[in-house]
């Protein structure tokens, strides 16, 4: 993806197919933390259910959330390698 200033000099776009689709992929990684994060407790103020506090919401859904984030940040930083044959 290249594109072509006044002077006639090539320019590199600031991200590529490639990082749109790492972009994605961690999107998704972060849709699934919250989903793992969502549900349990009853909804009335009679009973109170302790699945709010599984292992699940409380631990491995903010750890997949983090790490979807930071697989973004990754996304965005890495640069691929000019494509020659274009």
């Amino acid at each position: 993806m290249e594109t072509r200033n006044n002077g006639g000099n090539k320019q590199r776009m600031p991200l590529s197919k490639e990082n749109y689709i790492m972009m994605l992929i961690g999107a998704a990684i972060i849709v699934i933390g919250f989903i793992l994060m969502s549900g349990g407790g009853e909804h009335t103020a009679t009973f109170f259910d302790d699945s709010i506090y599984s292992t699940r919401r409380i631990t491995i859904a903010p750890i997949v959330v983090v790490l979807g984030f930071a697989f973004e940040i990754y996304a965005i930083m890495k640069r691929f390698p000019e494509d020659k044959n274009k």
